[in-house]
């Protein structure tokens, strides 16, 4: 028996040799494995910042753009004409943006609107006034479709005495 037991026991020994040899190969694999996962993860680091500096320099880009036509419209002597005609809320609007970057067209229906809106206060007057309110109402869509083509033409209801009193704005 004690030849069986030595058999044995050198049975025993080789497969603990066995196992901690494919110990060691497995530890090695792993340790590779993590080595190229680690590897993987700082490229896909490198790529997303490379992506994410892409990705803010068109957002900076595009906020420039946007800058600079916002610039244009609120310069547009036209876009404040235009603006001017939206009552007494985009007279002031138009009043503001006139200020900042002077046009002559701006400041045109600038006073002609103000004029109007100003005439349009005699509308109140019964009968009289209603025939008022329908000829401003009408020298307002003229004046209006003059915004809209960018041409200067004054209303037929006292237009030249709008400039010539409302020359300041």
């Amino acid at each position: 028996m004690s030849e069986d037991n030595k058999n044995l026991s050198d049975d025993l020994d080789d497969m603990i040799g066995d196992v901690k040899e494919g110990a060691k190969k497995a530890g090695k694999k792993i340790s590779q494995k993590a080595s190229e996962l680690a590897d993987d993860a700082k490229e896909l680091s490198k790529e997303a910042k490379e992506k994410a500096s892409e990705f803010a320099n068109e957002a900076k880009e595009k906020a420039s753009e946007f800058a600079d036509e916002a610039k244009e419209v609120f310069s547009d002597g036209k876009n404040v004409g235009i603006i001017s005609h939206i009552y007494w809320i985009g007279w002031i609007i138009a009043l503001i943006m006139n200020s900042n970057n002077k046009s002559e067209l701006g400041s045109f229906y600038l006073r002609q609107n103000l004029g109007l809106f100003l005439l349009s206060f005699l509308a109140w007057i019964p009968f009289l006034g209603w025939l008022l309110g329908i000829a401003i109402f009408v020298a307002w869509i003229i004046s209006l479709i003059g915004a809209l083509s960018g041409q200067k033409k004054p209303t037929f209801l006292l237009g030249n005495q709008f400039q010539e009193w409302f020359k300041a704005l």
